[in-house]
């Protein structure tokens, strides 16, 4: 019989979606000059997230480990075949085609917060502002892959992933899920993520 057991902690769902949010207030703010300080704040907020999320791929909840994630190209290729014979195989957590997604999302967003700060510094040449352009435009491509990803994956599996990314749940006959959601860690995000905006805002 299958139930619904825990498989993302609440840090990686808080992640998850302040980060989709401070990417899209980001790129909305981008060829604003009334809304920079708006742009940069939510910049800085992404670069703390993916701090956080780098830290958390080694400290984290079992799903939530990089480890758990970590797969050959042979695997995502026998992932892909086996999508499209309509036979595939299911994972508790990332699936080795959604694991590149995670994997790309994270060194774009790097790259893009990390030039992103060099861009904003007098010295700053036009090359590393088309780098900052570059990685934006990469992030938006793998973006959208993502979501039709989501899409698929969640037909073929038979399972709702945007629910499960928001409330942390799967359902499942085989497997175990997480003991702990660190709901008090996503919170103090949440929190720092706002007094952050609204302090940098006020400065």
């Amino acid at each position: 019989m299958r139930k619904r057991i825990l498989i993302w902690d609440v840090p990686t769902r808080v992640f998850h979606w302040l980060q989709a949010l401070a990417f899209l207030g980001a790129y909305l703010t981008s060829d604003s000059g009334r809304y920079r300080d708006i742009h940069i704040a939510m910049g800085y907020i992404m670069l703390g997230l993916i701090i956080f999320r780098l830290l958390w791929g080694f400290a984290g909840t079992r799903y939530a480990r990089f480890s758990s994630f970590l797969f050959m190209p042979a695997k995502v290729i026998e992932y892909l075949g086996s999508l499209i014979k309509r036979k595939p195989t299911h994972y508790l957590g990332h699936n080795p085609a959604g694991s590149v997604a995670v994997w790309l999302l994270l060194l774009l967003g790097l790259l893009l917060n990390v030039s992103g700060v060099f861009a904003l510094q007098d010295y700053a040449s036009d090359e590393v502002i088309e780098l900052h352009e570059i990685a934006t435009d990469m992030m938006l491509v793998v973006i959208g892959i993502h979501i039709l990803g989501v899409f698929v994956s969640s037909k073929m599996h038979g399972e709702n992933l945007v629910r499960a990314m928001i409330t942390g749940t799967k359902p499942s006959d085989e497997g175990s899920g997480i003991s702990s959601a660190y709901t008090w860690l996503g919170l103090a995000m949440v929190l720092i993520s706002v007094v952050f905006y609204f302090i940098y805002m006020g400065s």
